[in-house]
């Protein structure tokens, strides 16, 4: 039902979220399980009367995404539940890295430190609050791999019933994950698209009707999640903007929410209002929003992942247009590297930071060399890439790295010509 703003017990249910928004048409509806505008289709966003908000009363909450509630749709009470209270990862300097590629001042914003290792914890928690005003009994997804992780260890704390949805053949630590936490996990014959159609058709069927599906009818919701990853970038570097940063994109989501973070954070007056450049960065297996940039298109076409970044592998991103927005906006770029250079990065970040990414964190790292090495990013600029994941989830992306077996003994060490 359309309104004008949300009823008051919606609004201490959401904190200073007031309505679901449409982005294209701006039709406004209550706070609902909602994903999809009724008069034009449009996906739904939520909007929010913020009030007086001050560095001083986030620097003084829990070292968690829950220090910044009062710009969450999250109930004020939030870190009393039981959560898996992700968020505050290492912002790593990473100067070794830096004086390699030739830039003057590089941070790798590391959520490999969350809970499940992956910043999908981010999203979930904010989820995980939604679907428990609603009062669904279950939390499911569709998933590459890191959501489904996230999903199950959520709702595992917090007492929900869970069933996610992947596409046969993803990497066996990240299935692994997601199936030790006790929930069910289904795989789809079929890759991400396939799944999330399935999850479209699951909600509309009453076997769903007690179903909270993170990423599709909670959306709006567990998309604001992503946020935090602009409010903790900012805080750690002095509550100060990134001249450049460097984001992966599979739905795009995570993109468009990090440049709608620093848009509130200029808003609410907590950072001052200064230039950035987003860059976003995807497989070229799997580079639909890339190759859309390259020619000059508003239009993403769709096509069929093909690329060891499983967790990237979304051929049709809902979020697509809106990052090509962004990136125009902000004066940045969408690009695209292959497999192999997706290795090198991975490798590379390790060797120089100690940072072991998964394929997705390799995306970001490879993107931001070749836009170093083709001249396409200010080497002068104070940068930020993203690594969404940790390598341990994609280990058969790189090799064993075993230099050489030898006998228990000095000679047989010596032999190697390893000293």
């Amino acid at each position: 039902m359309a309104i004008a703003a949300a009823e008051p017990t919606a609004v201490r249910a959401f904190g200073p979220g007031t309505a679901l928004s449409c982005r294209e048409c701006g039709e406004r509806y209550e706070l609902s399980p909602s994903f999809a505008c009724q008069f034009c289709f449009g996906p739904l966003e939520i909007a929010y009367d913020f009030g007086n908000v001050t560095r001083e009363e986030i620097e003084s909450g829990p070292k968690n995404i829950w220090r910044y509630r009062s710009l969450l749709p999250v109930p004020t009470n939030v870190a009393e539940l039981p959560n898996m209270n992700p968020g505050f990862t290492p912002l790593v300097r990473a100067d070794r890295l830096a004086a390699e590629l030739g830039l003057k001042s590089l941070h790798v914003k590391d959520d490999s430190a969350n809970p499940t290792h992956s910043f999908k914890d981010r999203v979930v928690a904010i989820a995980v609050e939604a679907a428990r005003t609603f009062g669904f009994t279950t939390l499911s997804c569709s998933s590459t791999g890191n959501l489904a992780g996230a999903v199950g260890a959520a709702a595992a704390r917090a007492g929900f019933e869970s069933c996610v949805f992947i596409p046969a053949g993803l990497e066996e630590g990240k299935v692994v994950m997601a199936a030790v936490y006790g929930g069910k996990v289904v795989a789809i014959d079929g890759n991400y698209d396939d799944v999330n159609r399935f999850c479209s058709e699951l909600i509309g069927d009453e076997a769903g009707e007690s179903w909270g599906f993170t990423n599709v009818n909670l959306r709006p919701y567990y998309a604001e999640g992503s946020k935090t990853l602009a409010y903790e970038i900012a805080e750690q570097l002095g509550w100060r903007l990134p001249e450049q940063i460097v984001v992966p994109i599979a739905s795009g989501s995570q993109l468009t929410k990090i440049d709608k973070g620093f848009q509130e954070l200029i808003k609410v007056g907590l950072v001052e209002d200064r230039p950035y450049k987003v860059f976003g960065a995807q497989a070229t297996g799997c580079s639909p929003v890339a190759k859309a940039w390259e020619n000059g298109h508003d239009v993403i076409q769709p096509v069929k992942p093909d690329t060891i970044a499983k967790s990237l592998a979304i051929g049709n991103p809902a979020d697509g247009p809106y990052v090509l927005d962004i990136a125009e906006r902000t004066g940045g770029s969408v690009e695209h590297v292959g497999d192999d250079e997706i290795v090198d990065a991975i490798k590379l970040l390790a060797r120089t930071e100690g940072v072991f990414a998964e394929t997705a964190g390799g995306v970001t790292t490879g993107v931001l060399h070749k836009l170093v090495r083709e001249g396409r990013i200010d080497p002068e600029a104070e940068t930020v890439i993203v690594n969404t994941g940790d390598g341990l989830k994609t280990l058969n992306a790189v090799d064993s790295g075993v230099t050489a077996t030898i006998k228990p003994s000095l000679d047989a060490f010596k032999a190697q010509g390893l000293v």
